[in-house]
Formats: C-alpha cells, sequence, structure tokens
C-alpha cells in the first residue's frame, strides 16, 4: 500500500498535547461532538483561509476523556500553503485553538513518514491512588481514586506474566476484522513521592480499551480481590472477563510515540500495515 505524498503537497509533522476531559476522543464524530481531531482541523483551515479541511493522521486514537502529553499526528497540505504560513503558523493556532489543547511543533515529516504505521512504540501513563483521603484536589482530573489499598508488589509481579507478544483478546473491545494480536513492551507500577501509583504501559500499539482493561485487572490484584496469577490466566483463556473491569479514562495519558530513524521510516510504515497473527496461528483475528 502507497503511502506518497501527492505531487504538490508537503506532509508536516504535528507534536501536541490536550486535557481530553471536554473532548469526544480524538476522531471526528457524526454527531458533531466536540473532538481533537475535529478542533485542530478547524482551526488550521481558519488560520490558513483555506475554503478546504485538510484531515489529520494520528498515532492513537485516544477514547474519549484519555488525555495526552505527546501525542503525534500529520497532514498533508498544498505546498504554497504551507510555504505561506509555516513561520507564523504555530503562534496562530496557539491564538485560536482553545486552551486544553497546544500543538507545540510543525514541521516538514522526513520522506516515509506517517505519524500512525511508522510509530515503533506507543507508552501511556495510567495514575492511581489508594490514599484513604482521596485524591488531591489539583490532581482529580488527571489520577484514579482507588478505595483500597494496594500492593504494587504483586501488582508488578502479575504485570510481569503479560510483556511480550500475545493475542490481547480477552482484554480488548473486539472491532470486526482487526486483530488483537499485540506486543506489550513494558509494564510496570512505581509509586511516586507523593504516593500515587504511576503505572507504565509501552506497546507496539494497543487494541481498544486495552490499558484500561490491563489496568482494572492488576488493581484486583493489588487490591487482593484476586490471586497474582488471575490477569495471566485471563489472557490465556483468550475471551472477555466480566471480572476484568475498564477503568475510568481520566486517569490514563498517552505519554510518548517512538519512531524509528529516518530512513527505516518508510519501511516500517509498511510493516505495520500487514496484519499479525501469533506463530502457529491462521491469523483469523
Amino acid at each position: 500500500m502507497s503511502d506518497d505524498v501527492q505531487d504538490g503537497f508537503v506532509r508536516v509533522r504535528l507534536d501536541l498535547s490536550y486535557d481530553g476531559k471536554d473532548f469526544s476522543g480524538w476522531a471526528k464524530q457524526a454527531q458533531g461532538q466536540r473532538t481533537v481531531q475535529g478542533d485542530i482541523e478547524d482551526a488550521l483551515r481558519t488560520v490558513t483561509r483555506s475554503k478546504e479541511t485538510y484531515e489529520l493522521t494520528v498515532a492513537g486514537r485516544t477514547d474519549s476523556g484519555v488525555h495526552a502529553r505527546g501525542q503525534v499526528a500529520h497532514v498533508d497540505l498544498p505546498a504554497e500553503l504551507w510555504a505561506e504560513h509555516r513561520d507564523k503558523l504555530l503562534r496562530r493556532l496557539a491564538g485560536r485553538l482553545s486552551h486544553d489543547v497546544r500543538v507545540w511543533s510543525l514541521a516538514e515529516a522526513p520522506s516515509g513518514f506517517n505519524a500512525r504505521f511508522s510509530a515503533v512504540w506507543r507508552r501511556y501513563a495510567y495514575r492511581v491512588t489508594d490514599n484513604p483521603g482521596g485524591v488531591d484536589p489539583l490532581l482529580r482530573g488527571h489520577v484514579l481514586w482507588h478505595d483500597w489499598a494496594l500492593d504494587m508488589d504483586a501488582m508488578n509481579e502479575a504485570a510481569a506474566a503479560l510483556v511480550g507478544e500475545h493475542d490481547f483478546a480477552a482484554y480488548c473491545k473486539r472491532r470486526e476484522g482487526a486483530t488483537t494480536i499485540r506486543t506489550l513492551q513494558e509494564l510496570r507500577w512505581e509509586r511516586r513521592p507523593d504516593g500515587v501509583l504511576e503505572a507504565t504501559v509501552k506497546a507496539d500499539a494497543f487494541c481498544h480499551n486495552m490499558v484500561r482493561s490491563l489496568v482494572g485487572a492488576l488493581l484486583f490484584v493489588g487490591d487482593g480481590h484476586r490471586p497474582v496469577d488471575w490477569p495471566g490466566k485471563v489472557l490465556a483463556a483468550g475471551v472477555r472477563d466480566s471480572a476484568v473491569h475498564v477503568v475510568r479514562p481520566h486517569g490514563l495519558t498517552l505519554e510518548e510515540v517512538g519512531y524509528p530513524a529516518d530512513e527505516l521510516l518508510a519501511a516500517r510504515n509498511l510493516e505495520a500495515r500487514n496484519k499479525r497473527s501469533l506463530p502457529g496461528s491462521a491469523g483469523c483475528c
């Protein structure tokens, strides 16, 4: 599948962040709800005085209420429009966008770059407090309160069994025709000096609800409701378990997206489009 930029166009990389509280996720919605993609595309159209809306492609589509600190997107703009506006576009977007979404950089992307398909990993953080008094009011929009004491060592022991390439069907909301095979590169918990527990979740890609489902399973281990080996058994079963709770979105933040060296971008772009299967599997889902 070709991803060549059309003649007369320039591919521009955007690095951005947003507070997801008042957004219905990243992707534009048919019912017209407010979304991050919609806000940025509208702002681009306005500040460049364009009649046409230029569509953004994003590294990771976040759900409603999920935040991003290190989101990446790209847009293909007419070369003349880019040349005319590039020097002032960042400041003009800052003046047009609402304060809960910021574009931090705009730059012509290297050859072969695709914000979604060239990425080699995405890193999320999920933040939880088990403080019996609740959440610091200044952090309430980004930290989940769990009303049980959490055993971080037990959570990390359970997490270790989930790292690697697996079919994460048990932790994903299925989408027709999409694979649920992912390589989970890192899953660990740390307790910050302020007492907040922070999960680092890093993978080549994520399927729908995967991070929040994994966190939900590990919290059940941490508070003693399930044994340490339970998340691994759920994974091996390969089917959704009604006991796996999808935790609320506000504790989740997309922190960073990783890309290979410029000369490897095009190859990664093609590789990521291939539907994966586990060794010995038929690759049916």
